[in-house]
């Protein structure tokens, strides 16, 4: 006999008014409203956003410090979905102590999201940022490279609370999403960090620049495509399990290909000197003190990220289909000089003729 499929699944979700639980929230809404749903919300304010839309949600109000509540919501569910702060260690340990206590019928699956600056430590290790390193990761043959990450890496704390919390009766996944494209779908924040966030750093000095030489690589995805992994992965859940693997053989890289970060920055200076909000497309070069003074976030445009997805699309057959980076960054731009103030969108100008 094969695991026992879930009836009507009941889900636990946390950072359902973040951009990628949001746009999840949006997609498992539906395709499945007939599925269970609770969402941890900080307060009324964040809760009402999602009410307004989804008023069959089911809310509980709490930060991620409120493990008590993240503990017990985690007993009473049979999938667990956690989009929030992939470093906090008092939710996941939480999540964990829950699903481990669980009483349900069958196990209990935890999808949990990590990001792919786990695969940044040999640039940071070895001060490389801007090189071109060689190490290229999968989630397929070399799955063990993935969960055997060294200590120091971005995320592993976390990670690690999720890889050793399986057992007979709790099945964990970790999806790592590289950097992020595109509008979410969500509630409430809908919009990406490492593009958006440069675009706007450039556009508010006047000058664009890379880390060092810039030709560090990193992987990109759709928000939209993204949503379709985590989907299908709830799905396999539901089923009992396959056809996804899970716990050991759970790391899901989820990527739609690669590219050179001083490609991508020249590209969005190009964009912007060419609509008038760069006085020049020069690129300049930046060590990292510099790019720091400017970009918080430097070191996720400094390092090296390169993974490539398998077991996603050979398993449960998952199709990337949106648009690439290339073609998002027009968008980037323009979304970033009307936040900034700097032009004005469609309505606005409307308005004035």
């Amino acid at each position: 006999m094969g695991p026992t499929p879930v009836m009507v699944p009941k889900l636990f979700l946390t950072g359902t008014t973040g951009y990628i639980g949001g746009d999840f929230l949006y997609l498992v809404s539906e395709r499945h409203p007939e599925w269970e749903f609770t969402c941890l919300v900080r307060n009324t304010d964040k809760g009402a956003k999602i009410a307004s839309i989804y008023p069959k949600v089911r809310l509980v109000y709490g930060d991620l410090d409120a493990v008590e509540l993240i503990e017990e919501e985690a007993a009473n569910a049979d999938i667990v979905y956690h989009f929030a702060n992939c470093d906090h260690e008092g939710s996941a340990q939480a999540i964990a102590k829950g699903l481990a206590r669980r009483k349900g019928q069958g196990p209990g699956f935890w999808i949990h999201t990590s990001g792919t600056l786990i695969l940044g430590y040999e640039t940071i290790k070895n001060n490389e940022y801007g090189n071109q390193l060689e190490k290229v990761f999968d989630d397929w043959d070399n799955i063990k490279e993935l969960t055997s990450q060294p200590d120091p890496a971005p995320h592993r704390n976390v990670d690690k609370i999720v890889l050793s919390s399986y057992s007979d009766t709790v099945r964990t996944a970790i999806v790592c999403p590289p950097t992020i494209i595109g509008k979410g779908r969500g509630p409430d924040n809908t919009r990406s960090v490492q593009i958006y966030k440069t675009t706007a750093a450039f556009l508010e000095h006047k000058h664009a620049f890379k880390v060092e030489k810039g030709e560090n690589i990193w992987h990109q995805v759709n928000v939209q495509d993204l949503s379709e992994l985590y989907l299908l992965l709830g799905e396999a859940a539901v089923n009992g399990g396959p056809p996804a693997t899970w716990n050991e053989e759970g790391y899901y890289l989820a990527e739609n290909g690669s590219f050179v970060w001083g490609d991508v920055l020249q590209s969005i200076a190009n964009i912007a000197h060419k609509k008038d909000l760069l006085p020049s497309a020069e690129l300049k070069s930046y060590k990292p003190d510099e790019a720091n003074h400017v970009l918080p976030i430097w070191i996720s445009i400094g390092t090296n990220s390169r993974g490539v997805s398998i077991r996603g699309k050979k398993l449960l057959g998952w199709k990337p289909k949106e648009r690439s980076i290339e073609d998002e960054l027009p968008t980037a731009v323009d979304s970033e000089a009307r936040l900034l103030g700097l032009t004005e969108g469609h309505a606005a100008k409307v308005e004035k003729d």
